[in-house]
This record gives structure tokens, C-alpha cells and sequence, in this order.
């Protein structure tokens, strides 16, 4: 039997859609049957100041956030600089390839550079919704119940925001 149980990692300045993001990964793996602890560190409540959050899933209970990070999404260098340490071999780190340059990563961790700019024609944002798809893929999880769950979280904002966050 497979067990279940990793950790995704947001990390960006307040006001980056962090909360949403989270949000959005919570729900697609509360509704895959997955346990959850979800912790966002708001080390700032400043637009602009560092905010990190972190998800663990798995197939049984989670009582704690543990100490690994499987998927790292740094929104900003900051955040890359920060965080980059947690991640062990096995790990992969999602970024926008023009704004993020990696630091030293641990041996066997993945780096995944991304055009964010040419995913989210320009978009900034939608880098969240380009990198939430880039880590169900990586998770092997399909792209509908990201649509569905992007369609109600910007259901108030209008069919325009989710239709251009679906295409991404």
C-alpha cells in the first residue's frame, strides 16, 4: 500500500494571493479524500512583508506540519532565499524564471525554472494559478479539479478572472 503524505510550500510577499493560492490546493486535496495541516506564517500583516505557507496531505491523519517540503512555490527572491534550505533531495522548487534565481540547492533537489510571463501572457496575477497547475502535474493530479475549484474561488471576481485563470 502507497502512502500518501507530502508537503507543498508557498512563500511571497503579503498581498502576493498566497491565501488563495493555499486555498485553492486545500480544497482540490480535501476533495481527493486527503488529511490536512495548513499553516500561514504571517510574519508580516505589511503589503509587501515576507508571509510562508505550508500544506501537508496525506492519507492518514496529519497532526503536524513535519519537516520536509516536497514542492517549494517562491513567489519572490526573498521567499526563494528564505525557504530554498528546507527543501531535501527528492524536492522540486517551482519559480518564475525571470524574476527568482535559485540560490544552492541540497543535492537531488529539482529546480524548475518557469516563463511565467509568457504562461500568464503578462499576468502577474495568474503566476500563482501557472505554478498551482505546474504542481498538481507534478503531484499527478488532473487539471479539472483545479478548474473547478479556480471557478469558485474567483466566482465574485467574474466569469472574465476565471475564464483567464482556466486558460492559464
Amino acid at each position: 500500500m502507497n502512502q500518501i503524505d507530502f508537503a507543498v510550500g508557498i512563500g511571497g510577499e503579503n498581498g502576493q494571493g498566497i491565501a488563495s493560492t493555499g486555498n485553492i490546493l486545500a480544497l482540490i486535496f480535501a476533495r481527493r479524500g486527503l488529511h490536512l495541516n495548513a499553516y500561514n506564517a504571517y510574519q508580516s500583516i505589511i503589503r509587501g512583508g515576507h508571509t510562508f505557507l505550508t500544506i501537508r496531505a496525506s492519507d492518514q491523519p496529519v497532526r503536524n506540519l513535519g519537516d520536509k517540503i516536497d514542492v517549494f512555490i517562491p513567489l519572490n527572491q526573498d521567499a526563494m532565499n528564505r525557504h530554498l534550505q528546507l527543501l531535501k533531495s527528492g524536492a522540486c522548487a517551482i519559480f518564475d524564471q525571470e524574476k527568482v534565481t535559485p540560490g544552492e540547492a541540497a543535492e537531488g533537489v529539482q529546480l524548475c525554472p518557469m516563463p511565467m510571463k509568457d504562461l500568464t501572457k503578462g499576468n502577474k496575477l495568474a503566476i500563482n494559478t501557472a505554478a498551482l497547475g505546474a504542481t498538481l502535474q507534478l503531484l499527478g493530479i488532473e487539471s479539472e479539479p483545479l478548474e473547478a475549484v479556480v471557478a469558485r474561488q474567483f466566482k465574485k471576481k467574474g466569469d472574465a478572472v476565471i475564464a483567464e485563470n482556466v486558460a492559464i
